[in-house]
């Protein structure tokens, strides 16, 4: 069951559009959600990178691959698609675009809002840090999402279906706080690397 909330998740159709550059910035401020096991957690989305499927040097489909792990990123917009990062860390991506066009951004950093304590539990920590919610392996880890999770729908979650979904719940990011970048770790993609895909918003 998932804990009183206000469940008002985004529709599918903000996930569909093709542009995934305009949907990482969209993403900022938003709210969001996982319920595992009776357990609310909720952070505001502060970081995101888009990659650009098939056409994007740094994309796990650049050149059309397709691989067991990957698959998932050929759906249609609006599920989850989680992969282990060196062996340890599960990062969490949002899939956009349409079925057979594998867009995808990935949720780089949270500021975390509901489920404190079991944040903490999560952690390992008494005290949480700004530092322990920066990164996608430290956002994955407060949200307790994990690899068995690729493929849930960000917009299906019920009663007796919980699991990961977003929100907009008003948080206002102005456009002279957004900063925007280059991806990290993503070197081997050559020019591509250099693309200013990557959003943070910088709260004042």
């Amino acid at each position: 069951m998932i804990p009183n909330t206000s469940y008002t998740p985004l529709p599918s159709e903000f996930y569909t559009r093709t542009d995934v550059i305009l949907i990482a910035s969209e993403l900022l401020g938003k709210v969001l959600y996982t319920s595992f096991d009776n357990e609310l957690t909720a952070g505001i989305i502060l970081e995101t990178e888009a990659y650009a499927g098939a056409f994007d040097k740094a994309s796990h489909a650049y050149n059309n691959r397709r691989t067991a792990r990957t698959e998932i990123m050929y759906c249609s917009g609006g599920c989850a698609y989680v992969y282990l990062c060196y062996g340890i860390h599960p990062l969490f991506n949002v899939v956009t675009s349409v079925k057979d066009d594998p867009k995808a951004v990935l949720i780089r950093a949270i500021e975390p809002l509901h489920g404190i304590e079991i944040m903490k539990n999560r952690k390992g920590k008494s005290l949480l840090s700004q530092k322990d919610s920066i990164g996608p392996g430290n956002a994955t880890k407060l949200l307790g999402i994990k690899v068995a999770h690729s493929g849930v729908s960000l917009f299906n979650t019920s009663d007796s279906k919980p699991g990961i979904w977003i929100q907009d719940e008003g948080f206002s990011v102005l456009d002279n706080q957004v900063k925007t970048g280059t991806r990290i770790g993503v070197g081997y993609a050559a020019e591509d690397a250099l693309l200013p895909y990557r959003f943070q918003w910088i709260k004042k």
